[in-house]
């Protein structure tokens, strides 16, 4: 099975987990994945809606392969839907296996999730996302 390939365009997020975001069998937790995967969706959400947006759901979420301690995981955000106070993001996940693997500078697909936001005033309301 060949590697995948990083996009070309430039992640929203990179981050190395480190031995404190594992979990008890050493993998990093999938929490600590969530986690990042809300941080990332949520700057192109704020970016797009022009303001403070709140998390409302995760849509999907699908942990494919794990991601390891010096892995470098990149975040590839991007807005798919727009409601009138809603967004909807996917986002990508690929680790670049660190020094620790047995193919290190591997690069793997490790999740993909689809979650949604919305947009809100300073009152906390939702308000509406303007036009593009």
């Amino acid at each position: 099975m060949a590697a995948d390939t990083l996009p070309t365009e430039q992640p929203t997020l990179r981050v190395v987990p480190l031995p404190a975001d594992t979990n008890a069998a050493g993998d990093i937790f999938g929490g600590w994945i969530m986690s990042q995967v809300d941080i990332a969706g949520s700057i192109v959400a704020s970016r797009r809606a022009g303001g403070r947006i709140v998390t409302v759901a995760v849509n999907s979420f699908f942990f494919k392969k794990p991601v390891f301690v010096s892995d470098v995981a990149s975040f590839y955000a991007k807005v798919t839907g727009v409601g009138t106070t809603s967004l909807t993001v996917d986002v990508r996940v690929f680790a670049e296996r660190g020094w620790h693997s047995e193919n290190p500078g591997e690069v793997v697909m490790v999740t993909e999730a689809t979650l949604t936001y919305v947009a809100l005033d300073a009152n906390r309301r939702k308000r509406p996302v303007p036009p593009e």
